[in-house]
């Protein structure tokens, strides 16, 4: 089939009969229910988007179906570079607000089958299973999520490296159709809302046979037998647009994952058993740096956002010639230059890997990821600092409706716009800043990639540090 239509999505969502789990009833009809309703119809627009920006979205596959963009194994540095102007396509749809767009794990499966010798020096046979799985994926143009993290019940820094053996995900049995796996995974974000669960390690193992149970990816549908999504609770998703405008429509659902004796077929497990293959599988595949890559565009277009709103917001309370409110929009400015400098940088410097596909340069994108979770932070501040009070004066959109409209006109109205104009910017700037679903987004952003710390050690261990050294060297060596 190709790249499908939104209406395609909605149709495969409806009748998959995944088992998710909200406020202890079991939803079973997710494109209806109001929870997810709004977000299903987000995901369907990326889907309708795709067939109408065909030329600019979609590519020619091998087999010569029309595939979504976000599929490509890059050929040259061009494509990676048309595939980031298709991510933005989509990020800005959301204004960077939905982190787990399809495009996410599309080109990390893509970096994956590309790689298909580190899985099959394993087993022959999981090499073959992650190309025929990519193909699949790109041919019926899924919906995915993934579950990367083991639950824990100590973070001491002596359980490094080992996982509870009671509730962890673990391979339980061997069959001759496939695998039984058991357990628990945190977290899996879009899960009500995808057809299929990509499921890779995360945590670093200790390599000893006691782990082996431990190290497993492979793919499951979403309607496995045994598998049950645990919902969070929805935040402010059953508002009208004009109340919650982002929460309204991009709110994605974030789940714990029950694997109950799940049977998982031969042809979709991709490493078992293999402790130093799982722990080097994102990394030597360099299927991490594609995921930076939708990752980096994604920084951009929200920040790039969130700029926007800082000077609407100091435009409608006439502000924009106050030296704290400059001060800190310049603030807001660097971030975005910075982010929009590391995804340049990145795919101006992409380069052929040894698995035969062009990557973008890890240095300036594994910048970015580690520095916005540190940023973004205090772009939401800002957003606080500058709209002040003004938060807090936001009637419902009922109120327009009622007998205190006049009111609201009278007293309500901005600098340069009217009453309700104003309260929508900052309905909008409280569902960035203060709401439920603020509070999702900045949790989110936090720990997007995991651990800052474990992050900032591995960008030291990832970055070519020896000639910065040599510099230091060589001038303590000079005798002029």
């Amino acid at each position: 089939m190709g790249a499908r239509s939104g209406g395609d999505y909605l149709k495969a969502i409806r009748g998959l009969g995944a088992e998710v789990w909200l406020g202890g009833e079991r939803i079973e009809d997710v494109a209806a229910h109001p929870a997810f309703a709004a977000c299903a119809r987000s995901v369907a627009a990326l889907y309708d988007m795709q067939l109408a920006h065909a030329d600019e979205m979609t590519y020619r596959a091998e087999d010569g179906e029309q595939a979504g963009l976000s599929f490509i194994q890059p050929a040259s540095a061009e494509d990676v570079v048309k595939r980031g102007r298709m991510m933005r396509r989509w990020a800005e749809y959301s204004c960077g607000m939905m982190g787990r767009a399809p495009d996410y794990l599309n080109s990390t499966l893509a970096a994956m089958a590309a790689a298909y010798k580190f899985f099959a020096a394993s087993e022959p046979r999981f090499g073959d299973n992650i190309v025929n799985y990519y193909r699949q994926a790109r041919r019926s143009d899924w919906c995915a999520t993934h579950t990367l993290v083991n639950p824990r019940k100590s973070r001491a820094a002596g359980w490094v490296g080992h996982a509870d053996s009671e509730i962890a995900l673990r391979l339980v049995d061997r069959t001759r159709e496939g695998i039984v796996v058991k357990g628990c995974r945190v977290l899996a974000t879009l899960a009500p809302l995808a057809e299929e669960l990509q499921v890779f390690p995360s945590t670093v193992l200790k390599n000893e046979p006691a782990a082996k149970p431990f190290a497993l990816a492979f793919a499951t549908s979403c309607a496995a037998p045994g598998l049950r999504f645990l919902c969070r609770e929805p935040f402010d998703s059953l508002h009208s647009r004009f109340d919650h405008p982002f929460a309204a429509r991009f709110e994605e659902m974030d789940c714990v994952v029950v694997f109950d004796d799940v049977l998982v077929p031969w042809e979709r497990v991709f490493v078992c058993g293999d402790v130093e293959r799982c722990n080097g599988l994102y990394g030597e595949t360099e299927a991490v740096i594609h995921m930076m890559h939708q990752v980096a565009v994604k920084n951009v277009v929200k920040s790039e956002f969130l700029l926007g709103l800082g000077v609407r917001i100091a435009r409608a309370s006439d502000a924009m010639s106050l030296p704290h409110v400059r001060e800190r929009l310049a603030e807001m400015i660097m971030t975005t230059e910075v982010m929009r400098a590391c995804l340049r940088a990145a795919e101006a410097d992409a380069a052929l890997n040894k698995w035969g596909i062009f990557v973008p340069a890890r240095p300036p994108i594994d910048v970015g990821r580690n520095l916005f979770p540190r940023l973004y932070p205090r772009l939401v501040e800002i957003i606080q600092l500058n709209s002040s009070s003004s938060l807090m004066a936001t009637p419902a959109e009922r109120d327009f409706h009622s007998a205190i409209a006049p009111d609201i006109e009278r007293y309500l109205a901005g600098a340069d716009v009217n009453a309700r104009a104003r309260v929508a910017l900052y309905r909008l700037a409280w569902d960035v800043a203060g709401s439920s679903f603020a509070g999702r987004q900045l949790l989110y952003e936090r720990f997007f990639f995991g651990d800052p710390v474990r992050m900032a050690s591995a960008l030291v261990d990832n970055t070519g540090l020896e000639q910065c050294v040599r510099m230091v060297d060589d001038f303590l060596a000079r005798s002029d």
